[in-house]
């Protein structure tokens, strides 16, 4: 059977901080059951939380509630292990090629077993059965092939261990479970309900136990009990029962200890499998890899390569390659076509070796591990909709192959090419007949409504979803502090071979090697911005007599403590560390922090960490998303607390922003919501073609929601031609040419008659970037009314600004510039007033003073002042 029992997860209502199972803790039994609902399935965000929470989970999904049999495929297509349905459901299926019936359960709706086993037909689950007397019926008809599952709504330690006795899975909330029995009495301990079918042939009871790797490498052989599994599922480690000792906690005294993954039992219950990340030297108290000696093969080539890649010998191959992606690009593809060259046994066995060492090495300069690879080839062996499988044509033609693909199968390649999504995915993302284009509209000639809905930015995920995921991480950060950042980047980020969350100052000059011009191009960027930030310094406090007696004033301070947030993914973007950083020194903060998602293999860009230095930055945070908002809004061991966050991100980061600074105890704010880039360009004809299709594929390529905006003023057909001809010759040019094609797909060009109009339009749709490519483009600033920054004339592109002019590139988005200024000096001070009287001052406001308090019925607010005067009233008598 294998699987003991399903814990059952509401994923609407699921944090790790409920009573109860944790994802941690699910994770080291590794089944999970999940019911579905039909709004889960058409919110993209749940599909993302159940990825990232329930990814290395064998899932068993309920989806009785799904309108459509096609998302239940969808599901199994992504790796479900297991669907739960209705019988109607089960015909519709029955239809499908490719479907394996094993992973099909049909859902029988009966009160009791007895009944159950005249319903059965096939694997079965039964959500309501109460009465457990004729289980024994359902399951002698079902002989353990195909497999009973039972609900059990609110169980019992005794209920749950009846139905496994007794051969069937029982279903049970994760509410009801614990693997720490002495803190959680009244719960269930996992443990026990994971042996209940265990047998052991040993007097003492002993369960014969397995070590293996995360590829099934055999490492050792253990004994295990009730006890040492219940104590290694509560500490995560690799515990054992020794027949002499009692409890072994390996590694404990040689250093070489384990991080448990997963425990499972074998087919016949008698022997428990420990799947284990070794630490160390290895398994064998002889300090080899396994107690059947040294690893072999691709085992053995990916210890040496991360051994290598950690600190590879003077003259070392390998270290070459690592240092040299070109040399290993070239190689790959020697040996690809080396091994398909090759015509003999020997030949064939001799290339492939050489493939899979510059393949395994590539993975290892990229993070990613054998056992990377073999999830994904265990993912794409359950798929259920095909591809056909045809070559790409580049490839076909090099040897000559027809796929007998037709011109509407070749547009289908390129959608699946394309980094972006179109609104249907059959549609080719951003391509108008053939070309990459965006959608035109002349004003006169469509309704406002129509103008309305094509400026409406790319839709985004649900808020609310995204601030469901984003909660629970944060309060893991905030109860666990630097265990849960460095969880959080090693799930999302890769980057498992991190041991700690930060890198603090002074930071090593090894972490900014760069050639000199980058170097030189950051410091001169740095001069800039920080002359014009200096620049707007406030020279003196503001002091204003409102009246005789009566004086005002303002004053400025730094605020003391700022987080800023460096996003990573697709660019890595130093220019970002400059626009916050800069001005938070100029500002003269206390404490700067910075964080930034680090890459696979751990590090961070050699350009953030030279401009952290720069700037004085107290250290680096190595995360990103919710989990490194949370870090620097309540402070870790390691993560000093901020009182202010500025920065751009993803919607997770902006969500969780909104989060801490909405969170009294956090006290924290923001500088201000943002969302995916943007630019609009004004063009008139005096506007050089070729400019304004840079300046709107300067853009497009941050991100496929990114959105670009063309109001062409009084141009001729030709001359949006022209434009059009270089935005489709320039972004074939580009190498992140997919990722622009889906931003063209929801970008405009809107045809005008006037500048005034033009002007109108920019307004309304606020834009994060503005550029003015028309004639007197300095008198048309004085129309400007909402935009982040503002670009004037021909030779003043868009990405001056993003990088070295001086002006700052953190600026609001998705139309907040109607409200919000971009960051700026004013981002990183707080303005205190002041009021000072005189003993005239207060005889001249007093009266004012007692006369608006007692419209407000606030008495003290009164004889504040009345007390005072009185007493001046006494010493002048």
């Amino acid at each position: 059977m294998g699987v003991p029992f399903l814990a059952q997860i509401d994923v609407g209502t699921y944090t790790s901080q409920q009573q109860g199972l944790d994802a941690k803790a699910l994770s080291y039994i590794g089944h999970v059951f999940i019911k579905l609902s039909q709004q889960a399935v058409k919110d993209e965000d749940a599909f993302l939380y159940l990825q990232q929470t329930f990814g290395l989970f064998e899932s068993y999904f309920d989806v009785t509630d799904l309108e459509s049999i096609d998302d239940a495929v969808s599901l199994l297509d992504s790796g479900a292990t297991r669907i739960f349905v209705t019988p109607n459901q089960l015909e519709q299926l029955n239809t499908i090629n490719n479907l394996d019936q094993n992973r099909i359960v049909t859902v029988v709706d009966v009160p009791s077993a007895s009944e159950a086993s005249t319903a059965a037909t096939g694997s079965a689950y039964f959500p309501k059965v109460q009465d457990f007397s004729s289980l024994s019926l359902l399951l002698e008809k079902s002989k353990g092939d195909p497999v009973i599952y039972v609900g059990l709504a609110n169980p019992t330690e005794p209920s749950a261990q009846e139905v496994a006795n007794a051969g069937a899975i029982p279903i049970i909330p994760a509410t009801f479970l614990t693997v720490d029995p002495k803190s959680e009495p009244s719960l269930i301990p996992a443990a026990c309900l994971f042996l209940a079918s265990a047998e052991s042939d040993r007097p003492d009871g002993l369960i014969t136990t397995l070590v293996t790797d995360e590829r099934g490498i055999a490492l050792g052989l253990v004994y295990s009990s009730q006890e040492s599994v219940s104590e290694s599922l509560r500490t995560g480690d690799g515990v054992y029962q020794s027949r002499k000792r009692g409890l072994w906690y390996k590694g404990a005294t040689s250093g070489d200890t384990q991080e448990l993954v997963r425990i499972s039992l074998d087919c016949d219950q008698d022997c428990l499998q420990f799947i284990v990340r070794q630490k160390g030297r290895g398994f064998c108290h002889l300090a080899t890899s396994s107690c059947f000696g040294n690893y072999r093969g691709l085992a053995k080539l990916q210890r040496t390569l991360r051994s290598r890649k950690e600190s590879a010998p003077e003259g070392s191959y390998t270290k070459r390659l690592f240092d040299d992606p070109t040399l290993l690009k070239a190689k790959i593809l020697e040996e690809a076509n080396e091994l398909c060259d090759a015509d003999t046994k020997e030949n064939v066995a001799f290339e492939a070796a050489d493939l899979l060492y510059f393949a395994l090495t590539k993975c290892i300069a990229a993070g990613v591990s054998l056992e990377d690879v073999e999830h994904n080839l265990d993912a794409k062996s359950v798929k259920v909709k095909r591809r056909r499988g045809d070559a790409k044509p580049a490839y076909a033609k090099q040897v000559g192959l027809s796929n007998g693909t037709t011109k509407q199968d070749e547009n289908t390649e390129m959608v699946k090419e394309a980094a972006a999504i179109p609104k249907e995915p059959q549609d080719p993302a951003g391509l108008r007949d053939g070309r990459i284009a965006m959608t035109r509209y002349v004003t006169s000639e469509v309704s406002a409504e129509t103008i309305e809905e094509a400026l409406r930015r790319p839709s985004q995920k649900s808020t609310e979803k995204i601030m469901n995921i984003c909660k629970p991480i944060i309060q893991e950060v905030q109860n666990e502090g630097d265990a849960a950042v460095l969880r959080y980047t090693h799930r999302f980020e890769k980057a498992t071979s991190l041991t700690s969350p930060v890198i603090t100052a002074p930071f090593s000059e090894r972490l900014m090697q760069m050639p000199p011009e980058v170097r030189q191009a950051i410091d001169i960027s740095f001069d800039n911005i920080w002359r014009f930030h200096a620049a707007q310094k406030e020279s003196k406090p503001l002091i204003v007599e409102t009246m005789p007696g009566v004086t005002c004033s303002r004053f400025s301070r730094p605020i003391a403590r700022v987080g800023l947030y460096v996003p990573g993914g697709t660019a890595v973007l130093p220019s970002t560390a400059l626009m916050l950083g800069v001005p938070a020194k100029v500002a003269g903060c206390e404490k700067i922090v910075i964080a930034s998602p680090p890459r696979e293999d751990g590090s961070i860009s050699p350009e953030i960490v030279y401009v952290a230095q720069k700037v004085g930055a107290e250290s680096i945070v190595l995360a990103g998303g919710a989990q490194a908002i949370a870090a620097m809004a309540y402070g870790t061991p390691s993560v000093s607390k901020v009182d202010k966050i500025l920065g751009p991100g993803n919607q997770f980061v902006t969500a969780a922003k909104m989060l801490v600074a909405n969170d009294t105890s956090a006290g924290v704010a923001i500088d201000m919501p943002a969302g995916p880039s943007e630019v609009l360009v004004v063009a008139d004809k005096s506007a050089n073609p070729a400019f304004v299709a840079a300046d709107l594929l300067s853009q497009a390529e941050h991100g496929p929601d990114s959105q670009v905006v063309c109001i062409a003023v009084d141009l001729s057909e030709q001359q949006l031609v022209a434009i059009e001809d270089e935005l489709d010759k320039q972004a074939n040019a580009l190498p992140r040419k997919d990722i622009v094609r889906g931003a063209i797909e929801h970008s405009v060009t809107l045809v005008v008659k006037t500048i005034d109009e033009a002007m109108k339009l920019s307004n309304t749709y606020a834009p994060e970037h503005l550029i003015l490519q028309v004639e007197n483009a300095i008198d048309v600033v004085n129309m400007v009314q909402n935009a982040g920054s503002v670009f004037i004339g021909s030779w003043t592109p868009e990405s001056v600004g993003d990088y070295s002019a001086g002006v700052n590139h953190a600026l609001p988005t998705y139309g907040y510039a109607k409200q919000y200024s971009g960051v700026n000096l004013g981002s990183y001070f707080k303005h205190i007033t002041s009021s000072k009287l005189t003993e005239d001052g207060l005889r001249n406001l007093g009266g004012t003073v007692e006369e608006m308090a007692r419209v407000e019925g606030l008495n003290a607010h009164e004889r504040a002042v009345s007390v005072r005067l009185k007493y001046l009233e006494n010493v002048g008598a």
